[in-house]
């Protein structure tokens, strides 16, 4: 990038020059006679000397120094004899001010000379004069800056950081010329641009995982039914004992591809709309009821006991009803399939107020189950994250629960919260914003109603 300067080479001639020439001239005299008179009081000690001749030097010191200072425009870059700046231009300061990028100049070796507010807050405060290898020991990055200082074109170097988090950056390195160029090779100025390009890599992580794991997960149930075909085709086809033990498992196969299909296509469905919040009326309490009576048969598999608890208020929130029926579902079958067999699943529906105030409602799935380990908690909501792998698959989890969850809360501008103890169970939890009139109708001090058992076997 060029920046035009002003030709130094140039003398003042015109008559605002030569009043300033002559001001000099005369602030120089008052400030010697200052100077003298303050010198004479103290060698033939006057009465009150001391206090007269010191500020007698000392006006005339201040009047040495302004007559005697090279003047210089405000907001001008200062400059050496030659033709090369020794210091950034006002106007370019004022660019990379604006810069949300980490933003460094330097000369054209490699010394800082000005840095944006985004670079001190990233990589903290240079000092002018400082190499910038001060604060970026990143061998690729100085190598661009050598060549560029010597004339080279716009360079981009990747990094990363390692410590104190991983980080991942994009340096673009361009040299700046200043005022004509005859003579010169270097470059005036280089700007070091940073961009942080962490969250990318991270995105690009998750989709290559993503479709590794969704590949994987596909593979086998598909690899095991074209096995099971090949068997009935060949060996087995008048194998009439184990023809249908094989159908039976070539069912379940393909029974799990769908499910993982189906939870694919909700996840890419539900991240489609993210950024569409969801503004009807629905009511939770006959969200839960419905779920309950839809995950009868799995409950009765386990024998768990289902007990519900509701607080007597409107539980109508701000939502889709396909959704929260999916979130819900989620968890609560998460609960009975993880939890003890025999076991108890509390759903308990309560109102809270959000951090802003919000009213809003609790919805609460606790199991008595083994629980989960610490460490597990933080990448529950993963894709394809399962603590014990081999238990989902026998459960018949695609690993995608959660991760629903997860987006269907983020897209409702709700809460998910979890917490889990070994030996004392797991405890999900979600809090979506009322609907106006729940809101509305609601008193500020809410009390828990009388537990209703639930236990399926009164169905």
């Amino acid at each position: 990038m060029e920046m035009a300067g002003a030709d130094d080479s140039r003398t003042p001639t015109t008559a605002s020059s030569r009043a300033v020439a002559r001001l000099r001239a005369h602030r120089l005299l008052l400030a010697v006679a200052a100077m003298v008179a303050g010198a004479a009081i103290l060698v033939y000690d006057v009465p009150m000397a001391g206090a007269a001749a010191g500020l007698l030097i000392l006006a005339g010191a201040v009047a040495f120094g302004l007559g005697g200072a090279p003047h210089r425009p405000p907001d001008r870059p200062a400059r050496t004899s030659g033709t090369t700046p020794v210091w950034p231009d006002t106007g370019m300061k004022l660019v990379v001010d604006v810069i949300e990028d980490p933003c460094f100049i330097t000369d054209g070796t490699g010394i800082v000379r000005y840095q944006n507010h985004a670079a001190g807050e990233r990589f903290g405060m240079a000092r002018p004069g400082d190499p910038l290898s001060f604060k970026l020991r990143v061998p690729e990055l100085l190598a661009a800056l050598e060549r560029v200082g010597r004339g080279g074109d716009v360079e981009a170097v990747r990094f990363a950081e390692r410590v104190p988090t991983e980080r991942a950056w994009l340096a673009r390195v361009a040299g700046v010329r200043v005022g004509r160029r005859e003579g010169r090779a270097r470059t005036d100025f280089i700007l070091v641009r940073l961009h942080d390009e962490t969250e990318m890599m991270r995105v690009e992580r998750m989709r290559v995982d993503f479709i590794a794991n969704a590949s994987h997960e596909l593979r086998t149930p598909l690899a095991s039914l074209t096995g099971f075909v090949e068997t009935l085709l060949g060996p087995a086809r008048n194998d009439e004992v184990n023809r249908e033990r094989f159908l039976k498992i070539m069912l379940e196969q393909a029974g799990r591809m769908a499910r993982l299909i189906d939870d694919l296509l909700s996840l890419s469905r539900i991240e489609m709309k993210a950024h569409l919040r969801p503004e009807t009326s629905v009511d939770m309490a006959q969200v839960v009821g419905q779920v309950i009576d839809m995950l009868g048969p799995l409950a009765e598999e386990t024998g768990a006991r289902v007990v519900r608890t509701l607080a007597p208020v409107d539980h109508r929130v701000r939502g889709d009803r396909d959704e929260l029926i999916q979130v819900t579902t989620n968890l609560v079958e998460n609960a009975l399939k993880y939890g003890r067999d025999g076991g108890r699943v509390d759903i308990t529906l309560t109102a809270e107020k959000g951090p802003d105030g919000a009213e809003g409602r609790l919805l609460t799935v606790r199991d008595d189950g083994p629980g989960i380990a610490p460490e597990h908690l933080p990448r529950l909501t993963e894709r394809f994250y399962r603590v014990d792998a081999d238990q989902s698959r026998r459960r018949k989890g695609t690993g995608l629960g959660l991760a629903i969850v997860k987006h269907i809360v983020a897209r409702h501008r709700g809460r998910l919260s979890i917490r889990s103890t070994p030996g004392e169970g797991a405890s999900f939890s979600i809090w979506l914003e009322s609907a106006p009139a729940a809101a509305a109708g609601a008193g500020s001090a809410v009390r828990p109603g009388p537990a209703v058992d639930l236990s399926l076997d009164r169905h």
